[in-house]
């Protein structure tokens, strides 16, 4: 107790948490007492001097060299679907996964639970979620996964670590988390507006970081995501993130400097989408159709026109030419949409929520 310990244990390649607030104090944090029985817990080792772990069984991590897949449930209540889980020759392997929203329950993913999440990449059992308090773990625990108030108890016992919290909170969570930060973990942000550069600072010398930028419809597996690489995080990290969060829907590595223009594009651009829906069914309304049966009709005519422009690789103005015909009411409806500017309000939007995140990293 208290050594090294003697038996030689498989490092897990991936484990994953995600951090809320900073713990209370070190004397509500379970993990402190662990530190002098376990000096090697982050590597998740299963006996100490031949005593059972007092985490208990190892968390399952992806391995090179796997035999088997079964497919498991995934986790999130906001749709992050990872899941299957490997047989190893030595041992079970999976991931720990998962994404958590702001720590406002009522704000962005949070305000929209799946009631029925598909399998995907990680079993809800090995998600660990850490939040200050349970008003924000309740989702989490329905689907079966772990959950815990202390955020150095991620650390321990995950490798792949999520930071889902709001910028303000950030440095505190990484005050508290970098004295556990090792070189085993994989550091993932999806905070607003926090740079690369200043995550590598805040961090040890060497942490591996990437940011990703997500947006609402990852609830439903349909979303689009960009991510970026730190310094340190090399191809294997990227493409294991890559592999994690491609079951939510597009994801791209793309520039760190397009993470901002993608909060304008996407991130904020689902708003732009749903206001356009909306507008589109009250003209419906507005004509004598009742409002469920327009509102339901616009969303399936948004639905697919992106499909056609997924699966055709067209440009938009071809697909647009082909729906007009001469004098026809296609025509004469895009001349009232010229007529309101709304392409140049669009592009308007996107640039003004670009430049505000921009704005947000200066802050």
């Amino acid at each position: 107790m208290g050594q090294p310990c003697p038996i030689p244990v498989p490092v897990p390649q991936i484990s994953v948490g995600t951090l809320g607030h900073p713990c209370p104090t070190d004397s509500e944090c379970p993990a402190l007492s662990l530190l002098p029985v376990c000096p090697r817990l982050s590597l998740s080792l299963s006996t100490v001097w031949g005593q059972p772990c007092p985490l208990g069984p190892p968390p399952l991590s992806l391995h090179p060299d796997t035999t088997s897949a079964s497919p498991l449930c995934s986790m999130s209540p906001f749709g992050i679907m990872l899941g299957s889980w490997e047989s190893h020759p030595g041992g079970n392997w999976g991931v720990w996964a998962v994404l958590r929203c702001s720590p406002n329950p009522g704000a962005t993913l949070a305000a929209h639970p799946v009631p029925c999440v598909p399998p995907g990449k990680v079993p809800a059992s090995n998600v660990l979620a850490s939040a200050p308090s349970d008003r924000n773990l309740g989702a989490w625990r329905e689907l079966g996964c772990r959950t815990t108030h202390c955020n150095l108890e991620v650390m321990y016992r995950s490798t792949l670590v999520f930071l889902a919290t709001k910028p303000h909170i950030l440095p505190g969570v990484l005050e508290e988390i970098r004295p556990a930060v090792g070189a085993q973990h994989i550091v993932v942000s999806l905070v607003a507006g926090v740079t690369i550069q200043t995550l590598q600072r805040l961090l040890p010398p060497g942490t591996k970081v990437l940011r990703i930028m997500p947006n609402l419809p990852c609830v439903v597996q349909a979303g689009a995501m960009v991510f970026s690489r730190g310094s340190n995080a090399g191809d294997e990290e990227a493409a294991l993130l890559q592999s994690l969060l491609s079951s939510c829907g597009l994801c791209e590595e793309v520039p760190e400097s397009y993470i901002d223009i993608h909060t304008g594009l996407s991130g904020s651009g689902v708003a732009y989408v749903y206001l356009f829906a909306e507008a589109l069914a009250e003209g419906a309304v507005k004509m004598g159709m009742p409002g469920a049966l327009a509102s339901r009709i616009a969303a399936q005519t948004l639905l697919g026109a992106a499909k056609m422009l997924l699966e055709t690789g067209e440009h938009p103005a071809k697909l647009r030419g082909d729906v007009c015909t001469p004098g026809g009411t296609t025509i004469h409806a895009l001349h009232q949409l010229e007529k309101g500017a709304l392409r140049a309000t669009v592009m308007d939007a996107v640039e003004a929520a670009t430049k505000r995140a921009c704005e947000m990293a200066k802050d």
